[in-house]
């Protein structure tokens, strides 16, 4: 009698959507039947045509709506959520709108200001810690904005297009500098965008929308390891992988 190989464990998965659908009292079907998973490490960004239902999928996700049918599972002791806008008090130095997390959770104001000069080192902040949003440029505000975001040691982090307001320098460091952050911190992410190169350059999965109802047509795995060095964006291979990104986007808007 041969012994059988023990059953293999299911991946961990940080977050799931089963054919999840949403109505609005309005009578507009947001979305249909979307199914997908995240587990820790992977940052799977989300494109789509404008109204595809990219946005409400990110507020299901985080639970501030909930799903007409299907269902969603989120095994995160801790998740945070990017906005478009960086969404600061404008009366808090960066610093104190960093310690806002550790405030409201009730931690220590010795360890809530180490663990906010941590992160705000991590974005590249050093020295602006005591300044005022109205002080900062739009790319040091979107900073602060993930600083705060990692402060809470997510888990899992949503992105709702945090760099669609950039100019194109400043996105695309903001870019390079999100991917050092996922780099060290490994957390799961979904990310929310309409510029394809943003979501084929920072992502390991790309998932594609059709428009309104939106549903997921297309998946497409994006091979490269991190770090990933800002010519990346120039090479056949890349142009090779957003063209079929793009592709998918022309089939089904």
């Amino acid at each position: 009698m041969t012994a059988s190989a023990p059953p293999r464990e299911a991946p961990t998965r940080t977050l799931v959507l089963d054919r999840v659908t949403k109505a609005f009292p309005t009578g507009t079907v947001a979305l249909t039947d979307v199914s997908l998973a995240i587990a820790p490490g992977e940052l799977v960004s989300v494109v789509g045509p404008s109204g595809c239902g990219k946005s409400t999928l990110l507020r299901l996700a985080s639970g501030l709506e909930e799903v007409s049918s299907g269902s969603i599972g989120v095994a995160a002791a801790s998740t945070s959520y990017v906005f478009q806008d960086a969404t600061l008090l404008e009366w808090r130095s960066a610093a104190r709108n960093v310690e806002l997390v550790g405030e409201l959770r009730g931690v220590s104001r010795e360890e809530r200001r180490a663990r906010a000069q941590e992160v705000l080192d991590l974005v590249g902040l050093q020295g602006f810690e005591e300044q005022h949003p109205r002080q900062l440029s739009g790319g040091m505000r979107m900073r602060v904005s993930l600083a705060r975001a990692l402060v809470a040691e997510p888990e899992l982090a949503l992105f709702d297009e945090p760099f669609g307001a950039l100019d194109e320098i400043t996105r695309l460091q903001m870019q390079t500098e999100l991917q050092k952050i996922f780099r060290l911190k490994r957390f799961a992410a979904l990310f929310i965008t309409h510029s394809v190169s943003e979501a084929v350059y920072l992502s390991t999965r790309v998932l594609v929308m059709s428009g309104r109802p939106g549903r997921i047509v297309a998946e497409i795995e994006v091979p490269w390891e991190y770090p990933r060095p800002p010519e990346l964006r120039y090479a056949p291979e890349f142009a090779a992988i957003t063209g079929r990104v793009s592709a998918a986007l022309g089939e089904h808007s």
